[in-house]
């Protein structure tokens, strides 16, 4: 099997890749074809099956592993591959780390980097709160661990949401040790928390989409309602004021109306947290983008950085 990231026009492709998508469509006259997205840890490319009842076209689906034999060619600049046989592949040929995009980090040393932070909380009801899900509950831990921060924004891979939630995480606790003022144990679990509702806004890998809940809710409502959930079953003494205001700093994390808070920070943690969140995402985002191409030029508009950008000098 070639990495996606190597291939060349001209070249035959053979080997097991993820079925990203799948959709039936026709040509100008009237022929059927196939729409296919092939996915492995680099990256992805689009794929054309001409003749969708031909012999050495079996039956797969969506997100099924495949073993395709197809040919390397070229479409208005984008490499494509013109698939001649697929089959679906069996549990034992593939190992599916191979076909999903993973953070360059250890993420089991992550963890153990945000548990240092969770550690740190003093606040017996806070305490409780994090450790409760962070500590104590493994499902979560798991599922945590595996989750993508975004469909394709910024840490759009495996252990994305741990990675983006670390960063966060140190800024605030840099920003406590910077303006004393701010309460700590309140803006840490916050950072924790964040996100949290993007484990329901985004389904899991290899999926990696937008859940139909997901769509309506938004992962700022959805981590609000967990967040009070628990509260309500497992901390029932947990003052309401603090309640209150732990979930106004998940509420307003976007900063602004127009990003999606539903709330503008009305707490000094509130507008940290939306600074900590917005600096990660931006810097990975700006990141992703310059690693995508090899030019040292100018790389042109991005949306989210709503500038054109290029690399600084070496």
């Amino acid at each position: 099997m070639k990495y996606i990231e190597t291939l060349h026009e001209g070249e035959r492709l053979s080997g097991i890749y993820l079925c990203k998508y799948r959709q039936s469509a026709m040509t100008k006259n009237g022929k059927s074809y196939e729409n296919v997205i092939l996915q492995d840890k680099t990256g992805v490319i689009d794929a054309k099956i001409w003749d969708p009842n031909s012999q050495g076209i079996e039956d797969f689906d969506m997100l099924d592993y495949i073993d395709v034999v197809g040919d390397v060619t070229s479409f208005q600049g984008a490499l494509q591959v013109s698939i001649k046989r697929v089959r679906k592949a069996r549990e034992g040929e593939y190992i599916e780390e191979d076909y999903l995009p993973v953070s360059e980090r250890n993420i089991d040393e992550m963890y153990e980097e945000l548990l240092t932070y969770v550690h740190k909380i003093e606040n017996p009801y806070l305490k409780q709160l994090t450790d409760s899900y962070f500590v104590e509950n493994k499902a979560f831990i798991k599922a945590f661990k595996g989750h993508s921060a975004a469909k394709s924004v910024h840490h759009g891979f495996v252990g994305g949401l741990l990675e983006h939630t670390l960063n966060v995480t140190k800024l605030c606790y840099y920003y406590v040790k910077q303006y004393p003022f701010l309460n700590k144990d309140l803006l840490l679990c916050a950072a924790l928390f964040h996100d949290v509702g993007k484990m329901k806004e985004i389904s899991r890998f290899p999926e990696n989409d937008y859940t139909d809940s997901g769509q309506l809710l938004g992962h700022i409502g959805m981590g609000t309602m967990m967040i009070r959930d628990k509260i309500r079953d497992s901390v029932p003494e947990f003052p309401a004021k603090e309640a209150n205001e732990l979930e106004h700093c998940i509420l307003a994390h976007h900063g602004e109306l127009e990003y999606g808070s539903p709330k503008k920070p009305s707490l000094i943690e509130a507008l940290a947290l939306s600074f900590a969140d917005n600096t990660d995402a931006k810097i990975q985002t700006f990141m992703e983008a310059l690693d995508s191409k090899d030019e040292t030029g100018w790389l042109g508009y991005n949306k989210m950085i709503e500038s054109n950008i290029r690399r600084s000098t070496k």
